[in-house]
């Protein structure tokens, strides 16, 4: 009896040894996906498969000492030696391994694609092919070209396993459900959309995006040209020729994008926009202004309803900036 008390304490005293004794079996980090609905014995077998424990029996120990603890589903990064103990408190706690990735509003699908790579999530190629394919977005805008505009800016929590394809349905699926709270079930989903992106572009103050909206309204109800820099930006983008600053050779391009060399709206979005940029298509205000820039020293924009009145609005900013200028060199 004495014999068979003294084996059963040093099995004891081995096991409490073994699930408190950190363990690595994986020589550079490793990530362990734990779906909804997997049993102790599953994740025990993946977490040794993956060299995090030394044994799936260590886990399963742990879990008959603690019966009621819940082990929750998701992604764990695992990075330095841990004791089984560690690793099930881990997952007890669910400590999952994310990644917040932030879409700035007017941010466009290139500026989206160079800011994944450079956080290390996915290549930029990756995204823009997958962003390039609008089947996603075609039951709400069937003459969709790309998924340009449908990326809702907002800061999205990824995985170390988060796909090009997974992203793109993830960031959709938001302005789904913001188009949704905006009721505009009666609005042309391209159009409303490819104008919030130019309102979105033109303008960073909430108070005057509804006033840019209706500027670009009266223009397209006039047949005047929209004119707006950031489509001229977006069509060199698309050739892969913009180097910062729009050139001549920008304004005179016949790119479809251009709205400086075509009537109309633009063949799609030339960004994301926001909220606040998408109700301001719906409903823009009630001007008459045909015009707007920049005011003298900032802080948002002349509008204009004559030729007239832009013209000295003009000048008023030009004398400004020479000024400014000229006060730099001194």
């Amino acid at each position: 009896m004495k014999l068979a008390i003294a084996v059963l304490c040093a099995i004891a005293g081995l096991a409490a040894w073994t699930l408190a004794t950190p363990y690595q079996g994986f020589k550079t980090e490793t990530y362990v996906e734990i779906a909804r609905g997997t049993g102790t014995a599953g994740i025990a077998r993946e977490l040794a498969e993956q060299g995090v424990i030394r044994y799936a029996w260590e886990l399963e120990l742990v879990r008959l000492i603690r019966r009621s603890t819940k082990l929750q589903a998701g992604e764990y990064r695992f990075a330095k030696a841990a004791s089984a103990l560690e690793v099930f408190d881990r997952i007890a706690r669910g400590d999952i391994y994310y990644l917040e990735f932030t879409v700035p509003e007017g941010s466009n699908i290139f500026d989206s694609g160079r800011a994944l790579e450079e956080q290390g999530v996915m290549s930029a190629d990756a995204f823009l092919a997958a962003a390039e394919d609008p089947a996603m977005i075609r039951d709400l805008a069937p003459s969709a070209r790309t998924l340009e505009g449908y990326l809702f800016p907002s800061t999205y929590r990824l995985s170390h396993a988060t796909s090009a394809a997974k992203l793109t349905k993830i960031m959709t699926d938001e302005f789904r459900r913001q188009w949704a709270k905006l009721s505009a079930q009666d609005a042309d989903v391209r159009s409303t959309v490819t104008l919030a992106s130019l309102v979105e572009k033109e303008t960073a103050a909430a108070e005057e995006r509804p006033l840019i909206a209706s500027v670009f309204r009266n223009r397209l109800a006039e047949g005047m040209r929209l004119e707006c820099d950031p489509t001229t930006i977006y069509a060199a983008l698309l050739e892969n020729r913009y180097q910062g600053t729009i050139h001549r050779s920008d304004l005179s391009s016949r790119n479809p994008y251009n709205t400086y060399q075509n009537a109309g709206l633009p063949p799609g979005p030339i960004a994301n926009p926001g909220a606040q940029s998408l109700a301001a298509a719906i409903a823009p205000a009630d001007t008459k202004f045909l015009f707007f820039v920049a005011k003298p020293g900032g802080g948002g924009h002349q509008f204009s309803a004559t030729m007239a009145q832009h013209a000295k609005a003009v000048v008023a900013y030009r004398q400004a900036f020479k000024h400014a200028a000229q006060r730099k060199i001194r």
